[in-house]
């Protein structure tokens, strides 16, 4: 195992023997010649190494092996053949508090757990306070676990995680532990520890976060790793995957492993088209052959892509329905192409007579930020008078200037009740919409402000563009 290598992983496989009834597994160990369990292979000869100070997302469909790769790296499982290297100590953000004694205080869990990661007692006392002041529980951390919300329990076992020696982080899925405000300190760890270049193994159902954080990407498909390279690429990929008809998902698994070494080359960072099947890329295929990931993005229709986070205030005398996203043609869409201009529209049906009626929207992120919205008009400048009885269509038009992933969208009505401006209606998640992958933007972060990069050449003669 090379010095400048964090993890290695090599031909991991893992089996798991299913029972159909208790008494099956008993048989089996009584009687070894008769099979009487199926075999469910989580992980199929899964290789791949990790650079120090790289930080590398690992996606995937739900039971693709994602965690059960991650508890063999962390140590918690044994493969069934195979094995990892890990250059340095580990430190795993899986199942917090799982190796809680709920019987001891949470003080006497903290120094628990540092001995059950390799940390000393006089290492652990002097980083207690940190972790205490972290964890933000106050008096609590002097009584016993099993008197705490399960906020309280995450909390202190993150606050144990990120403030142990370690080389390595490992994190699976989102980090949903407390408030926002708890949460945002959650990732500012993170991402201060991948400042100081530590090495980071993500995993996310999120295409847009793992493009956004990290260097590489890996996909895996039914325990396979079926591709892996810059993150950008995969990101689109796995899209195109997902998206795709069902008829079609063989072949494209196909087509990605081979496409695997070619995304891998250094070669092809930064450009639209992928060249496959060189002379050096033994892949096997057609030389000639040329994928294009950017042509193959398209808008369309998901109708399993909803909101079920949807969230209605009490009506007062109006009702939102029908919300739709639709294409200046008309389109309906909710798998949308970065850049582009769409509607939000909906209807409102007004059981009551109402005064100064205004319309509005907003949209926001998976963690609830407040991106931006929009109102019909300003504030007592409204419809002056609507009847009951009427229904009105609302449409907002907006541009994509998003980072890939997935946004919300609420709607809103505002009326006039005892000369004070109430919500008549207002949902919040009523729709969801998703942005797929441009390669060619320069963007970071969430939003796209059309920032123009220029870069100069400055000496004592004058500037000179690059």
């Amino acid at each position: 195992m090379s010095s400048n290598v964090a993890i290695s992983v090599n031909n991991i496989s893992k089996c798991y023997l299913i029972y159909d009834r208790p008494q099956d597994r008993l048989k089996q160990s009584i009687i070894r010649w008769h099979k009487y369990f199926r075999e469910f292979w989580a992980l199929k000869d899964v290789s791949f190494e990790v650079k120090k100070g790289e930080t590398v997302g690992i996606i995937g469909r739900n039971g693709s092996g994602k965690s059960t790769l991650l508890q063999i790296i962390a140590g918690t499982l044994t493969p069934t053949s195979g094995d990892v290297k890990v250059n340095g100590r580990v430190a795993a953000l899986l199942e917090l508090g799982s190796g809680f004694n709920p019987e001891f205080t949470g003080r006497e869990n903290v120094y628990m757990n540092g001995a059950i990661l390799g940390v000393s007692q006089e290492e652990m006392y002097r980083r207690f306070d940190d972790i205490a002041s972290f964890a933000d529980i106050g008096n609590f951390i002097d009584q016993p676990v099993k008197t705490y919300s399960s906020g309280m329990l995450v909390r202190l076992a993150f606050a144990v995680q990120v403030f142990v020696p370690k080389e390595v982080l490992i994190v699976d899925e989102a980090l949903a532990v407390g408030d926002e405000l708890f949460q945002r300190k959650c990732f500012s760890k993170i991402e201060e520890f991948k400042k100081q270049g530590g090495t980071i193994l993500f995993v996310s159902h999120d295409g847009g976060a793992v493009g956004q954080l990290c260097n590489r990407a890996i996909l895996l498909n039914e325990g396979e790793n079926v591709l892996s390279g810059p993150s950008k690429k995969v990101v689109n990929l796995y899209q195109k995957f997902l998206y795709s008809p069902p008829s079609k998902k063989g072949d494209l698994v196909k087509e990605m492993k081979e496409l695997s070494i070619i995304l891998n080359s250094e070669d092809i960072e930064g450009t639209n088209v992928i060249k496959e099947n060189s002379e050096n890329s033994h892949t096997g295929g057609n030389s000639s052959q040329k994928i294009n990931t950017n042509s193959d993005a398209k808008q369309m229709y998901n109708p399993h892509l909803v909101s079920i986070s949807t969230l209605q205030y009490e009506a007062q005398g109006a009702n939102i329905f029908n919300p739709d996203i639709l294409t200046l043609d008309g389109d309906k869409v909710n798998i949308l192409l970065p850049g582009k201009r769409y509607i939000w529209r909906y209807f409102v049906r007004f059981d009551g007579d109402f005064e100064n009626v205004r319309f509005g929207m907003l949209i926001k992120t998976v963690n609830g930020l407040e991106l931006g919205g929009a109102v019909s008009a300003h504030a007592y400048r409204g419809i002056k008078r609507v009847s009951k009885g009427t229904v009105i269509r609302v449409e907002f038009e907006f541009q994509t200037n998003l980072w890939p992933g997935i946004y919300f969208l609420n709607a809103g009505v505002l009326g006039i009740i005892d000369l004070e401006e109430v919500f008549l209606d207002r949902k919040i998640d009523l729709a969801a919409f998703k942005v797929l992958l441009n390669e060619n933007s320069l963007m970071t972060s969430i939003v796209d402000f059309g920032i123009i990069p220029q870069v100069y050449f400055h000496n004592e003669t004058g500037s000179h563009s690059l």
